[in-house]
């Protein structure tokens, strides 16, 4: 009785809302089709494992791009190509960081260079460490206190936000700010407490900029080296040392992967996409080897189901989003060139953890068309289209006035792998992973169906 009032509800807010019983049971087919026969997993043991890390310019990021042109070809596209795009090329090299007290022996930290920053060019550069805490406090200081030194901005990520992200967007203008803050009064180099919500030693790269500042070094550490830090500096003065090899090599040739399926109706293009490159730690398994498996996912689907697509399905396999985003800028400028109608594009880029929704970022007559199909995502676990946001890469596409939208996983464990060598396959749950396949595949359908 109790399963038979279920459907009735449910049967009952389909009709509320001007949705048929065949899109429930489109729903279920796909739902059944990948949480069954689903390749995502696979593909994504296979993509971390056998490719592993790959950052954009690097030899790995080229092997990712043949195999995307291949698992796309294999899911079934009616056309792949790779469209070209020059990235910038940073590499690592070997780095380390030691601190010492006054009379005291070096101690090697664990750290990691910040993507794009400057390094040492294998020189030693040390100075004293003088700690911060916000941008208000850094602000107070003179030139006079700051050079010559190394500035350790001691900003947590806050553990008050429910929603994750909240705290990676207010801590994050630390990551990208740090080093051109301090060469502006003559710091030596940056130090940064890493944007993680784990309570571990990790640290966390990702992109940093300099704007019109001289381009000296920044570094993250993680949770617990900064706690000793701290604890470290309020009785003692200590030196630190840096010696990096990591800079930027110019720009290259490389490519983003795009395959489609061709609409029955006309050429107007749905895209569902994440980006293929990754950081030159872990593995890149939820950044974003995750969104690039649920997106060829979405393809897959359609031609095994043989759902008679009214518009063409593309999905895109972005470059160089971690520490450019060219891929994405390349993407909306030929789609503007080339005056191409696109309806709708919908990223995964926030990892591979169980989907809780989509956020849409579209005028509030579509915003309000895509929710009031809310009752049909509800069983698989989708609730949330409350974020008015989208993907990184798309959003050359949201300044044209395209509807945008991103894939909204949990995030209650993201940001403790984020960026770090801790973002393996082994973190990705193969229910989780497929289920956000799930999701992004049911509305493309709905979007295709009705616009």
């Amino acid at each position: 009785m109790k399963n038979i009032l279920s459907a009735a509800v449910v049967f009952l807010s389909l009709n509320l809302f001007g949705q048929t019983k065949e899109d429930s049971i489109q729903f279920s087919r796909i739902s059944t089709e990948i949480l069954n026969k689903g390749k995502s997993y696979t593909e994504l043991r296979d993509l971390t494992k056998n490719i592993g890390h790959r950052l954009s310019g690097s030899e790995a990021y080229e092997k990712s791009v043949k195999w995307a042109e291949q698992k796309l070809k294999e899911a079934g596209a009616d056309k792949v190509w790779l469209q070209e795009v020059m990235i910038p090329v940073w590499e690592r090299g070997k780095e380390s960081l030691k601190i010492k007290a006054q009379n005291g022996k070096w101690k090697t930290l664990k750290m990691l260079s910040l993507g794009n920053s400057e390094g040492t060019k294998g020189k030693d550069v040390s100075g004293e460490i003088i700690m911060v805490k916000s941008l208000a406090e850094y602000d107070k200081l003179s030139p006079e206190q700051v050079k010559d030194k190394i500035v350790f901005f001691n900003y947590p990520f806050s553990q008050s936000y429910v929603q994750t992200f909240k705290a990676y967007s207010d801590a994050a203008v630390y990551r990208s700010t740090a080093a051109a803050l301090t060469a502006k009064k003559g710091g030596k180099f940056a130090i940064v407490r890493s944007l993680s919500s784990a309570f571990d030693d990790v640290p966390h790269t990702g992109a940093m900029r300099y704007g019109d500042s001289d381009k000296i070094p920044a570094v993250a550490i993680g949770n617990t080296t900064a706690d000793e830090l701290e604890a470290l500096l309020k009785s003692k003065k200590i030196t630190a040392k840096l010696n990096s090899n990591c800079g930027m090599k110019g720009e290259k040739l490389s490519h983003s992967v795009i395959g489609e399926i061709t609409g029955n109706k006309d050429k107007s293009v749905i895209v569902v996409g994440g980006h293929l490159d990754s950081w030159d730690v872990g593995e890149g398994a939820h950044d974003d080897g995750a969104g690039i498996v649920q997106s060829i996912e979405v393809l897959r689907t359609f031609k095994n189901l043989g759902l008679k697509n009214n518009h063409t399905i593309r999905v895109v396999c972005f470059a160089n989003e971690e520490n450019g985003v060219k891929g994405g800028q390349q993407y909306g400028k030929t789609v503007k060139e080339n005056n191409e109608k696109h309806l709708f594009a919908l990223e995964s880029d926030a990892g591979g953890f169980s989907p809780r929704g989509i956020a849409l970022e579209m005028d509030a007559d579509k915003i309000n068309q895509i929710t009031s199909w809310s009752p049909l995502f509800l069983p698989y676990g989708a609730y949330d289209f409350e974020g008015r946001y989208s993907g990184t890469d798309i959003y050359p596409l949201k300044d044209m006035g395209i509807p945008t939208a991103e894939l909204v996983p949990d995030s209650q464990r993201y940001f403790d792998i984020h960026h770090t060598e801790e973002d393996t396959f082994e973190k990705v749950n193969r229910r989780e992973l497929l289920l956000g396949a799930t999701i992004m595949t049911q509305m493309i359908y709905m979007i295709d169906k009705n616009w």
